[in-house]
């Protein structure tokens, strides 16, 4: 079940990038050299974009790639990490209910008064609808990480440690720069 969402997020998050370039790349040339435009591009490429972000947050959650402060937790017992971990947790998937509930709501408004997008004959609750995809996905990478954490098999969020990727980079320039250095004499 995992894999398949996986595969379902790279999937779907390659198909709309891919999308998104092929047709901001389209209109270009229409615009520059033909001196003509698609109407509905830039509305497209905005929903198509809405769509990447909302996405792309889930995914981003599974690699690890959204910033975090653990600085503080980092010092605590490993216990009581789980424990902040947990109710970190826990928070994100109140502010997940919390847009899932307010995106249904508003969604549900649009579909009953029927407004169509701008430029395109298509109904606004539909394109839209990647605020309930976005935020389901998400609640989903949450409980799967809480449910790591809590049999502990992952601790904390597993967020890339950028202060120590920073000083890995920082120790390969000082490297780079003695190299030079021993070049020149």
């Amino acid at each position: 079940m995992i894999r398949l969402l996986h595969r379902f997020e790279e999937a779907g998050i390659g198909l709309l990038l891919v999308t998104m370039t092929l047709l901001v790349f389209f209109e270009v040339i229409l615009r520059f050299f033909f001196n003509e435009g698609l109407l509905w591009a830039q509305e497209l490429t905005l929903y198509l974009s809405a769509w990447l972000v909302l996405m792309g947050a889930s995914w981003g959650l599974r690699e690890g790639a959204h910033i975090g402060v653990d600085a503080a937790i980092k010092h605590l017992s490993p216990s009581s990490q789980k424990l902040i971990t947990l109710l970190a947790l826990a928070l994100c998937l109140v502010y997940c209910g919390l847009f899932l509930y307010g995106s249904w709501i508003y969604l549900s408004k649009m579909k009953m008064i029927g407004i169509e997008m701008e430029d395109m004959p298509i109904e606004k609750w539909k394109a839209m609808s990647c605020l309930i995809l976005g935020f389901g996905l998400l609640a989903v990478r949450v409980c799967t990480i809480g449910y790591e954490v809590w049999t502990g098999n992952r601790q904390g969020f597993g967020l890339i440690d950028e202060a120590q990727e920073s000083m890995h980079l920082a120790e390969e320039l000082a490297n780079e720069m003695d190299d030079k250095k021993e070049r020149n004499q």
